[in-house]
């Protein structure tokens, strides 16, 4: 059997994801919940996400889902376990381009690189795009440097 997956969400009282796919073979679509167990508001949200995905019951249903997608629900269902609003939870995905990122930990960092990953694959122009051009030159004007007082302080010193 063949499953498209149409939709993904999540169900917060029990904890579950909501998904809603098509069956190519009648061309039926249908709900399916799948209960998120042994998640606490301390899981990993991609380990959850993982196992879920390779779970013999539900494999074939989420063969089409992203796991990315799977993480961002479970990070959802994680954030409400804690107490955090919707908003709350779907504002943690936007990128902030003046955070510094050396103060996230692993699991924080690694998100924010996945998310910068797909930004720059929604962004990325490809040959068969209609308005890409193969050799794009531009003109960056030069910004004058300025000098910081460590480095003339330096060259005294060696």
């Amino acid at each position: 059997m063949s499953f498209v997956a149409k939709r993904c969400g999540v169900q917060f009282s029990p904890p579950s994801i909501v998904l809603i796919y098509e069956n190519n073979e009648d061309k039926t679509v249908r709900k399916r919940i799948i209960p998120v167990r042994n998640f606490s508001k301390y899981s990993d949200p991609r380990i959850a996400a993982e196992t879920l995905k390779n779970l013999p019951r539900h494999r074939d249903y989420l063969e089409g889902v992203p796991l990315r997608q799977l993480e961002k629900l479970h990070v959802i269902l994680r954030d409400h376990m804690q107490g955090f609003s919707m908003e709350h939870s779907l504002a943690s995905f936007d990128i902030d381009p003046n955070e510094d990122l050396n103060k996230l930990d692993d699991e924080e960092l690694a998100r924010r690189k996945g998310q910068m990953d797909e930004l720059f694959e929604r962004n990325r122009k490809h040959k068969d795009d209609p308005n890409f051009v193969y050799n794009l030159e531009m003109d960056f004007t030069k910004t004058t440097k300025e000098k910081c007082g460590w480095d003339d302080e330096s060259d005294n010193e060696f």
